[in-house]
């Protein structure tokens, strides 16, 4: 019998698991694009991305409500382009997920670093996994509450970081060295603003992931739609105030090339030793596990997903007696956890954080690609499809968030060609599996077929 998850979230838990998926993005990462391309320059780069992902996230929307399965991308570019088109969103989707957690597990490590010099990070980073991994096993509607709970607690604390370092904002401050390059117009800035384009997606990376989650939503078509547009403004938002705040506190060159960049901006302000430095150490760390704990909820769906459909070793599609995916929660935490002490393989020059960003966002931008033209294939070839929202200004709004996508993969590719050709061999191995998993996928339709799913 194929295996099915209850339907038990609402609007607001899907609303926490789209943000807090992301919210991890506002406490590190970007700002390894200063280092790229600076200030300026990764404001140019950001505006873009946010573009993008609003136009995004508004044609995303259509498939969600339409197909609310499991599988997310998988499952629409499986319906829209047939086996092949779901494997590639599919193993795509599965990279993402599983290579963004660790990079989240190594930055909760370095902000429990600030307080406690002698603790290890890895260490830290391993015990995270254990504890969010064991969370998502007791029951999604447990591990959903906990996240909504946690992106609260985020979003408070960030508006809590802008207030208080906006009184020692400069402006001065965020435009000195702006550019990579002489002026906005040289070749140098220019190519800079490229190259600093995944980490601008982590500022957004994985909202799209609340759609792994459908499939326990209740009434789907009416409450995905809330969670993802309100998401999306939420974090937009953010983003700009805390990149801006945080850029102008100080010298920002300090701030570029570390996993902790919010407290070290607030120390300029308020110095080492006040409370409120303390505090964001401390609050800061709910917006990195609920980025963490929410993508681990994904990554779990979406290789039960997989497995369900025959992509995977059937096995991975068991669920545990409290109805969870366990073994595939425990399977994406071994990948992470190897990926932790892997830091001794160098690409590009990167650290091991930067180098996980950047593997994490070559899986998204293959999705977001793969869901888009899904979605102009289904308007044609599936025109009954039951679409409770359509995409808003289509063909223009899904046609940006095509183009901008395209114009990343290109980019990415150009500027990491190390990290691009460990993520075609992670690809192509997902293929070659396919190709031995026929007989089991054809067996599963049978089955599916016979109880009329």
């Amino acid at each position: 019998m194929t295996e099915k998850l209850k339907p038990t979230l609402g609007t607001l838990h899907l609303w926490g698991i789209a943000v807090g998926l992301v919210i991890s993005g506002e406490y590190f990462g970007w700002s390894y694009g200063w280092g790229v391309a600076g200030t300026l320059g990764f404001l140019v780069t950001t505006l873009f991305i946010a573009i993008m992902y609003t136009c995004f996230i508004f044609s995303f929307t259509e498939l969600t409500t339409a197909i609310p399965q499991a599988g997310g991308p998988f499952a629409y570019s499986r319906r829209a382009f047939g086996d092949v088109g779901g494997l590639i969103a599919g193993i795509a989707t599965l990279i993402e997920f599983v290579f963004a957690p660790p990079a989240i597990a190594m930055a909760i490590g370095a902000y429990l670093n600030v307080q406690f010099p002698a603790l290890n990070p890895k260490y830290v980073a391993v015990v995270a996994y254990v504890i969010f991994m064991g969370l998502n096993i007791l029951g999604v509607s447990l591990a959903a509450t906990f996240e909504l709970l946690v992106t609260v607690l985020a979003v408070g604390e960030l508006l809590v970081f802008m207030g208080v370092v906006a009184p020692g904002f400069s402006l001065s401050h965020f435009t000195a060295h702006g550019w990579a390059g002489s002026d906005v117009f040289s070749g140098a800035a220019v190519s800079s603003m490229f190259a600093a384009i995944p980490f601008a997606i982590w500022f957004f990376l994985a909202i799209e992931g609340a759609a792994m989650a459908a499939e326990e939503a209740k009434d789907p078509r009416r409450t995905i739609p809330r969670a993802y547009i309100s998401g999306i403004l939420t974090l937009v938002i953010l983003a700009m105030g805390v990149m801006l705040l945080a850029g102008g506190a100080g010298d920002w060159r300090t701030l570029s090339d570390i996993n902790d960049p919010l407290p070290q901006a607030m120390k300029m302000v308020v110095g080492e030793h006040s409370n409120w430095m303390h505090m964001l150490v401390w609050i800061g760390l709910f917006g990195l596990i609920a980025s963490f704990h929410g993508i681990i909820l994904g990554y779990s769906r979406q290789f039960f997903a997989l497995a369900r459909a025959g992509y995977l070793p059937p096995s991975l599609a068991k669920l545990s007696r409290f109805k969870t995916p366990h073994r595939a929660t425990l399977a994406g935490g071994v990948i992470g956890i190897i990926a932790i002490f892997s830091d001794g393989i160098s690409l590009q020059g990167m650290s091991l954080t930067a180098a996980m960003i950047t593997m994490a966002v070559f899986g998204a931008i293959v999705m977001y690609i793969m869901s888009m033209l899904s979605l102009f294939r289904l308007r044609r070839t599936a025109p009954d499809l039951p679409r409770a929202f359509l995409a808003p200004g289509y063909p223009l709004v899904p046609a940006i968030a095509l183009g901008g996508s395209v114009i990343c993969l290109v980019a990415m590719l150009w500027f990491n060609p190390q990290i691009g050709a460990l993520f075609i061999a992670f690809m192509v191995a997902g293929y070659l599996y396919f190709l031995t998993t026929r007989a089991r996928r054809n067996a599963i339709a049978r089955e599916a077929a016979a109880v009329g799913e």
